[in-house]
């Protein structure tokens, strides 16, 4: 017995010095901007700079370390106007958050002055899960200020995406005086079954709503330790097929 000892506790140390596998990510997000005519110069930088302040945030960026997430940004517009601005960025340590984040802040604008063809961009965004098909939960986030004048295929978009297994939820940006106009066209024609919208008022609340649709994506309610303190785990949305 007391030479099983030692032989047992050097069978220990072996299996502790192993490297541990890889985590594959928890979670690929999309994150789609919209550029549309409807969106003016300075309520971009208000977008661009909303993300990254969004990210920034602490228990965001915790988030998004802790659950390995995959996130690319699209900007979009018209049919045939959208444009991968930033492709598929792992995050595995809070300096690829603040170095996204920084990108994000300055980003050029990739169209301006087109229509809005919310089919078309969720269309793009959906092909972009080849390229991440180790990730858990395939999300699109549309955000935007208006609903659909171009293209006309939002319905058909959604219903394909879904299928796939990719759940779309929404960030609406709501005008002076619109009432809730955005948000009904996203909750009705956009997000996908047990999808959510969130509501910014105006370009100048969009860092508030990005951070909270964020943080409700990351951090589900039942992902929630007693008394609202968020225990960093996700789980939730399509249970993908594939």
């Amino acid at each position: 017995m007391s030479r099983a000892l030692p032989v047992l506790s050097l069978l220990m140390t072996a299996l502790l010095a192993l490297p541990l596998p890889a985590r594959a990510c928890d979670i690929a997000l999309v994150l789609a901007m919209d550029v549309s005519g409807s969106v003016d110069a300075y309520e971009f930088g208000l977008q661009t700079r909303g993300v990254a302040q969004a990210l920034r945030d602490p228990d965001v960026s915790d988030a998004l370390v802790r659950g390995r997430v995959a996130l690319a940004v699209v900007q979009w517009s018209g049919a045939m106007e959208q444009t991968v601005a930033v492709p598929w960025t792992r995050i595995a340590e809070p300096a690829q958050v603040a170095r996204l984040a920084g990108r994000i802040a300055g980003l050029p604008r990739a169209h301006a002055g087109g229509n809005t063809a919310v089919g078309d961009a969720i269309d793009l965004a959906a092909g972009l899960f080849d390229q991440v098909r180790d990730c858990a939960h395939w999300v699109i986030d549309v955000s935007g200020d208006g609903d659909e004048n171009e293209g006309f295929r939002v319905g058909r978009a959604r219903r394909a995406a879904w299928e796939r297994g990719i759940t779309i939820n929404g960030l609406a940006i709501e005008g002076a005086a619109t009432g809730q106009s955005i948000t009904n066209f996203y909750r009705r024609h956009v997000v996908t079954p047990g999808g959510f919208v969130v509501t910014a008022q105006q370009h100048s609340d969009f860092a508030r709503a990005m951070r909270d649709k964020l943080l409700r994506e990351l951090i589900p309610p039942l992902a929630r330790a007693p008394g609202g303190a968020p225990v960093h785990r996700i789980g939730f949305l399509h249970p993908r097929m594939r």
